[in-house]
C-alpha cells in the first residue's frame, strides 16, 4: 500500500503548515500554489491577500499583535518571484 504525501496546507489559528510545522505558506505549499494558480496570478494573490488577512485576523483573536510588514511579506512578498515571466527565444534568435 502506497501512502500519498501529505499536501501543506494551513493550521489555524496558529497559521502553521499541518506537513511541516513552518509558518505557512511554507516553501512547498508555495511551489504548490505557483503550480496550482498557474497562468492566474492575479487570483493567487487575491487568494493570499485573504489569507493574510484571516491570518491577522486569528492573531488579534489570540491576543497577539502580529508585525503587519511581516505578515505581508510572509503571504505575498514571495509572489514577484512565482509571476516573473519565462523569456523565451525565439527559434531566429537561438543561433545568435
Amino acid at each position: 500500500m502506497t501512502t500519498r504525501p501529505r499536501p501543506h496546507l494551513p493550521m489555524r489559528p496558529a497559521w502553521l503548515c499541518r506537513n511541516c510545522a513552518a509558518p505557512w505558506p511554507c516553501g512547498p505549499a508555495q511551489l504548490n500554489l505557483a503550480a496550482e494558480f498557474y497562468g492566474h496570478s492575479i487570483a493567487l494573490a487575491f487568494y493570499l491577500a485573504a489569507s493574510m488577512h484571516d491570518a491577522i485576523d486569528d492573531a488579534y483573536g489570540l491576543g497577539m499583535r502580529p508585525n503587519l510588514p511581516a505578515m505581508h511579506a510572509r503571504f505575498l512578498g514571495w509572489l514577484s518571484l512565482a509571476r516573473r515571466p519565462r523569456r523565451l527565444i525565439s527559434p531566429d534568435r537561438a543561433t545568435e
